[in-house]
């Protein structure tokens, strides 16, 4: 993988250990050339990330919407940062950017974000490796949520199977790049949508 979207909170959460794990994402994507796909802001967890990878000399690229722009949160040391007016226009540009996504802890934005990919994935959009790195056992009740909703037959074994979790950088990063998409009936055409 060249590069990796991350989806996070724009705060830093109630835990120390989120801010030092996004940090040393950041940093473990530059020592491994792999560059940083985010939402482009310079607060919280999105800040951190970023922070890591341009502190040990890799690249990071922004997307934002232009009305967060003029809020004055866009981080100003990116290697590029790219203006979008919408939300959607966020994610699809992010979409096209990555070779993979991993979500770190943050609230409805990241679970948006998190879950559109997934579904993408899922209608055979793409076949990027969808992950998350379960700092502190952050999503926990996420994914026992996602066992419901099989047991109760609204989500499918390999459906659920599509999600990477792992409470470590290395390993997740090992399970991303060892990862194949299951076949799965095209249901829809990218022109489609």
């Amino acid at each position: 993988m060249k590069r990796i979207t991350v989806f996070c909170g724009s705060s830093f959460g109630t835990e120390e250990i989120y801010k030092e794990q996004a940090t040393l994402l950041g940093e473990t994507f530059a020592k491994q050339k792999i560059e940083l796909v985010y939402g482009g802001a310079n607060v919280g967890l999105m800040g951190a990330v970023a922070d890591g990878v341009l502190s040990k000399g890799g690249k990071a690229i922004g997307v934002l919407p232009n009305f967060l722009r003029s809020k004055e949160i866009a981080h100003q040391g990116l290697t590029q940062l790219i203006l979008v007016e919408s939300m959607h226009e966020r994610k699809t540009k992010m979409n096209d950017l990555c070779d993979g996504v991993i979500a770190l802890p943050g609230g409805f934005g990241t679970l948006e974000e998190l879950f559109e990919m997934l579904t993408w994935a899922q209608l055979g959009l793409h076949k990027k490796p969808i992950a998350i790195l379960n700092i502190n056992g952050f999503y926990d009740s996420l994914l026992e949520l996602t066992q419901v909703m099989v047991n109760k037959g609204l989500l499918k074994d390999i459906n659920q199977e599509m999600l990477l979790v792992s409470n470590t950088i290395d390993d997740l990063l090992d399970k991303m790049n060892n990862y194949t998409a299951p076949t799965v009936g095209k249901w829809i055409d990218k022109r489609d949508i």
